[in-house]
């Protein structure tokens, strides 16, 4: 689905998934977390993208874990949102 369509099934699916796994490392959120552009080649070259990439989903899962898991003192927030009344434009 993430394929040019044109390219009519000539490429090689392991490839597209390491080309979607490179560009996935180079948007990470924090420019400290993404690969420089000399690992972008090495890993495109076939070196160290499997470590790099094991080593990123580690760090999703825990981050994923860590934002769903409730929070004990959430229970005294309030919505700032619920006293405002509605303005007319």
């Amino acid at each position: 689905m993430l394929v040019d369509p044109d390219l009519e099934r000539d490429y090689i699916d392991s490839e597209v998934e390491q080309l979607i796994q490179v560009a996935l490392l180079c948007t990470q959120g924090s420019p400290m977390d993404r690969p420089k552009m000399c690992d972008v080649v090495r890993m495109l070259e076939g070196d160290g993208l499997d470590e790099r990439w094991d080593e990123w989903q580690k760090v999703e899962v825990n981050r994923q874990e860590i934002d769903l898991a409730p929070h004990p003192n959430s229970d005294w927030i309030l919505d700032s949102t619920e006293n405002l009344h509605a303005v007319e434009l």
